[in-house]
C-alpha cells in the first residue's frame, strides 16, 4: 500500500532534518519547507535523503505568508494524499523586555503563531477525515521566563492554537498533537551560543533529534482509540 506524503515546515538542521529522515526512510515521500534563503540546505537535505533511498522534495516557502502555505500545499497535494503535517518553526530568541522592539515581537508572532495558523489550517483543508498535525512546542510554551517574553507569548500561542484544533477535529479524524521539547537540543545554534550546554551531549544531557523524530513517528503510527494530544520530552538531567 502506497504511503502518503509528509510534510516537514522548519526541515532546518536537527530536529527538522531528522524529523524529514525519519519518515522517508519508513517509505513517505517527504517535502521539506524553508525560507528562500535556506534554499541550498533542503536541496542538500533532499539529496542525503536520496541517496539513501528515500523520496523527498524541497519548497522554499515563508510560513509566515498566506499565498506561499497555499501554494506549497498545492504542490504537495499532486503527489497524492497527505498522511501528515509537521511545523517545526522554532522562532527562539533572547530579548530583554526594554530591549524587545515591536519589530521583533511581531517577527517571533509571526514565526511561532501565525505561521502554524496558516499551516494547520491548509492542513486539515486537504487531509478531511484523515490524517496527522504535530506542532513543535518548548519550555516556553509552558511558562515565561526573564527575556524570553516574545518567544513564550507566541509559543503559548501555538499551544492553544494546537488545543483548539486539536478539540475541532479530532472528532473527524484528524490526530492534532502539540509536543514540549523541554531541553536543549542537539542542534549548531546551541552549540555556537551555549557551549557549556553542549558539552552535556556526551553525557545524553541534551535532547539527540533522532530520538525525538522517533516519538514524533510514533505518534503518527498512533490507533484514534488512544490518541496523545500532548507530551514533553526531555533529558534525563534536565531540571523542570
Amino acid at each position: 500500500m502506497k504511503k502518503g506524503s509528509v510534510v516537514v515546515v522548519g526541515a532546518g538542521p536537527g530536529l527538522g532534518s531528522s524529523l524529514a529522515k525519519k519518515f522517508a526512510s519508513k517509505g513517505h515521500h517527504v517535502y521539506v519547507a524553508r525560507r528562500q534563503r535556506n534554499e541550498a540546505q533542503l536541496e542538500s537535505l533532499c539529496e542525503e535523503i536520496i541517496k539513501s533511498g528515500g523520496i523527498a522534495t524541497s519548497i522554499p516557502t515563508d510560513a509566515r505568508k498566506e499565498e506561499e502555505v497555499k501554494a506549497l500545499f498545492v504542490e504537495v497535494a499532486k503527489g497524492g494524499p497527505i498522511d501528515c503535517v509537521i511545523f517545526n518553526i522554532g522562532a527562539n530568541v533572547f530579548f530583554p523586555i526594554e530591549e524587545t522592539s515591536e519589530r521583533v515581537f511581531k517577527k517571533v508572532w509571526e514565526m511561532a503563531t501565525l505561521a502554524g495558523f496558516l499551516v494547520g489550517k491548509e492542513a486539515v483543508s486537504y487531509m478531511k477525515s484523515k490524517g496527522t498535525i504535530i506542532f513543535t512546542g518548548a519550555t516556553a510554551s509552558l511558562r515565561g521566563g526573564a527575556g524570553f517574553s516574545a518567544f513564550a507569548s507566541a509559543k503559548f500561542g501555538l499551544r492553544a492554537l494546537a488545543q483548539s484544533m486539536a478539540r475541532e477535529y479530532g472528532p473527524k479524524g484528524i490526530h492534532v498533537a502539540h509536543t514540549i521539547i523541554d531541553g536543549a537540543i542537539d542542534h549548531p545554534w546551541i552549540e555556537e551560543n551555549f557551549p557549556e550546554i553542549y558539552k552535556l551531549k556526551d553525557k545524553d544531557g541534551i535532547l539527540n533529534p533522532d530520538e525525538i523524530a522517533e516519538v514524533y513517528f510514533n505518534l503518527h503510527l498512533q490507533k484514534r482509540s488512544a490518541w496523545t494530544h500532548e507530551l514533553d520530552l526531555r533529558p534525563y538531567m534536565e531540571k523542570y
